[in-house]
């Protein structure tokens, strides 16, 4: 895991002005792919460079999908921005799977965004759900992941079972 520094909050200014500017994190992983199972690179929900920069660079992507009332209207964009990434900057980007999160089993609305997500994306969709907790919400403010901030937390199983049913996508165990 390589956490972003604020550093990064000036690279989409620098990219602008550079030369292949949609591709550097490609060219950046291909000198160490081989070293590594997974690259996992978590994108902004915009279509700014760093966004582009990372689906130019991927094989996959994985949706995640709040299960609140604008989620399907935001995924809709996204499908649309990576067909044209696809067109444009890397044909073989292909979408892997769909994450639902942030879940709250209280409201009868994340359960209908939960069967609209698993009615249009059917099997893409992750079994795993990741639930709305107090735990998972807390982590970051205290710049933990949540496996070391409270690995017994409903959050933290979640997403330990999310890296199981990836895994074994992946035809790894």
């Amino acid at each position: 895991v390589v956490p972003a520094t604020i550093e990064l909050a000036g690279a989409e200014i620098e990219l602008v002005s550079m030369f292949s500017r949609e591709m550097r994190l490609k060219q950046a992983l291909e000198k160490i792919a081989d070293d590594y199972d997974f690259v996992l690179i978590d994108c902004p929900p915009s279509l700014g460079l760093l966004t582009i920069n990372g689906l130019a660079a991927a094989d996959e992507v994985l949706i995640p999908i709040q299960c609140e009332y604008y989620a399907l209207e935001g995924v809709t964009q996204l499908t649309h921005n990576i067909d044209r990434i696809t067109s444009n900057l890397n044909p073989q980007l292909k979408i892997e799977g769909v994450l639902l999160t942030m879940f709250d089993g209280r409201t009868t609305l994340a359960a209908d965004v939960v069967e609209q997500v698993r009615k249009h994306f059917k099997e893409t969709t992750y079994k795993t759900v990741i639930p709305r907790t107090v735990r998972l919400s807390e982590a970051p403010s205290y710049g933990e992941p949540i496996e070391a901030y409270d690995r017994m937390s409903r959050g933290a199983i979640a997403y330990r079972e999310l890296a199981k049913e990836f895994r074994r996508r992946h035809g790894r165990t």
